[in-house]
């Protein structure tokens, strides 16, 4: 199996494909607010996708995953706030991430997001999920904003015990922005406080270096 291949099938596994990926949708920006309790962050479960069948493989004794088995994750190179988040597999193409926990004024953590390249020729040119609380009322969505640009508003898709899901597909333009920008936000509605909103802010200190590294990592190679 081919790098490409194996991206794609990562791509995959977490929704990102032509077709199932959300689009932006403008969205008005939403109002700072003060942050309300949230649900501790999801596993890495969540980042290699439930239906990762590797997850179930190189069991020992114990029951559980061998440190280095196949579908462990590992982390071979951190960017500032992000991480590169790899996952073995059994022919070594081990497909790659950028991965941060998201955190609320008082440290408390809250969502995640990772994001990785998606091959030329589509309207998205970067897949990503991010992880919010099980508490977030679904029906507001999730927005989103880069430094002091307007709000873009991406479905929640589906719920699991570990948090609900945003499988996103950033655009060209928008993957940019990320890079020249210093922080983004996002916005999530309570359910328990509906009149509410959360702002999580995402550091951007990194991205470019770690996208970057991402993207190489689960580049085709010469045979």
């Amino acid at each position: 199996m081919t790098r490409q291949t194996t991206s794609l099938a990562l791509a995959l596994c977490l929704g990102l494909i032509p077709g199932t990926m959300a689009l932006a949708q403008e969205a008005a920006a939403p109002a700072p607010t003060a942050p309300a309790a949230a649900a501790p962050a999801t596993t890495d479960a969540a980042l290699a996708g439930s239906a990762n069948p590797a997850n179930d493989l190189s069991l020992g004794d114990s029951g559980a995953p061998a440190p280095d088995g196949i579908g462990t994750t590992y982390v071979p190179a951190t960017f500032d706030a992000w991480e590169q988040r790899c996952i073995r597999t059994a022919d070594g193409s081990d497909p790659c991430q950028l991965y941060q926990l998201m955190k609320d004024d008082a440290g408390n953590s809250v969502a995640e997001i990772s994001i990785f390249g998606l091959p030329p020729g589509q309207k998205a040119a970067a897949g990503a999920t991010i992880v919010v609380p099980l508490e977030t009322l679904l029906t507001e969505q999730l927005t989103m904003t880069v430094d002091t640009s307007p709000a873009k508003r991406y479905p929640i898709t589906w719920c699991a015990s570990v948090g609900c899901f945003s499988r996103i597909g950033f655009t060209a333009e928008e993957v940019a922005a990320l890079k020249k920008g210093a922080k983004a936000t996002i916005t999530i509605v309570p359910v328990a406080a509906p009149t509410q909103k959360v702002n999580v802010g995402i550091s951007l200190k990194g991205f470019t270096a770690g996208f970057e590294a991402v993207n190489a990592a689960n580049a085709p190679k010469a045979p």
